[in-house]
């Protein structure tokens, strides 16, 4: 079944430059994978995503960064790793090598969360770092990191440490809302962390933390801070313009739903001043619950899902420019 899905990617190209990518990539690229509640579809997205970079030839290695609850092995068809994160994180292993777990895909490793230990889901800032240290140094082309619900500064900080920050949401009233609030937490906790803005940092704050009103807005009161300051004010523009997180409306039914995508970058530019890059949807098929009830990947398991296109318009819109980027760098 593999083959099949593999062809099927390999139609979006010509088989020379499906080969250069491969070939051209020379450095990795790491994925985050969040969201702002709990059950809108990042570890299905973590696991396809990883899948269909794997099927292209690419090596890559997912980690389930859910830390309070890891289940990402259960999507990728994988029994429970030996080793998780708590052993590393508590000194049992001294590297990320050593918890690397093969899947039944090939070219797909794991790194599965804590499962068991209690307060894991709470990183002290050394443990942060030594793991942010463990994905720079891996071996592979992609990293992609399954991250937890919520807006914890653990959470926050994997999103922004990664090159391309991707959230999923459910076209429903409550789960937009809290994809709402991460969205602003983040660009909150991006401003907050530049050394440069501490001085207005309590202007920045009163700004994320403003209501949305017909004469105000975090966008408009963050204009102001820049045109009050303007030597910072160039520094919070490049940050703005840094920042530029991905979205996948999962579980559409209608137009009406894939157009919400498109609804949810029109506010995030206009309220909040920064854009946001709708970068697909994925229907809603029974196939999902099916594949996670036998603990098989659903591509593999479920070739002829609706699913699979939609996998892969979105693998294929998020790697353009990590594959120009880095036939640059070969040139």
């Amino acid at each position: 079944m593999t083959t099949i899905i593999k062809d099927r990617l390999k139609e979006f190209t010509t088989e020379s430059d499906w080969k250069s990518r491969v070939s051209a990539q020379k450095s990795k690229e790491i994925w985050s994978i969040g969201g702002g509640k709990g059950g809108v579809g990042k570890s299905l997205t973590t696991a396809n995503l990883s899948i269909c970079l794997a099927l292209m030839g690419y090596k890559v290695v997912s980690i389930d960064l859910d830390l309070g609850g890891a289940n990402l092995h259960t999507c990728l068809g994988a029994n429970i790793p030996a080793l998780t994160l708590s052993d590393f994180l508590t000194k049992k292993v001294s590297n990320f090598d050593d918890l690397i777990t093969p899947t039944p895909i090939d070219n797909l490793s794991i790194i599965s969360g804590a499962h068991d230990d209690f307060g894991m889901a709470n990183l002290k800032q050394v443990h942060k770092a030594k793991i942010l240290h463990q994905l720079y140094e891996m071996d592979a082309d992609f990293v992609l990191l399954d991250l937890g619900a919520g807006t914890t500064y653990n959470t926050l900080d994997f999103f922004l440490a990664a090159d391309k920050g991707i959230m999923t949401t459910l076209p429903e009233p409550t789960s937009i809302e809290n994809t709402y609030r991460f969205i602003k937490s983040v660009f909150h906790r991006k401003l907050s962390l530049c050394d440069q803005l501490l001085d207005v940092n309590h202007l920045i704050d009163q700004a994320m933390n403003s209501k949305i009103t017909g004469e105000s807005n975090p966008s408009k009161m963050i204009n102001e801070i820049s045109n009050k300051y303007p030597e910072l004010g160039e520094i919070i523009k490049a940050e703005i313009s840094d920042f530029i997180p991905n979205l996948i409306i999962n579980q559409t039914r209608t137009q009406a739903d894939i157009d919400i995508g498109f609804s949810m970058k029109f506010i995030c530019q206009k309220y909040f001043g920064f854009s946001l890059d709708y970068t697909g949807y994925l229907e809603h098929d029974p196939s999902v619950w099916q594949s996670v009830k036998k603990r098989k990947p659903l591509l593999t398991e479920f070739p002829n899902s609706p699913l699979i296109h939609n996998f892969e318009s979105i693998v294929h819109k998020l790697i353009p420019n990590q594959i120009e980027k880095n036939q640059e760098k070969v040139g």
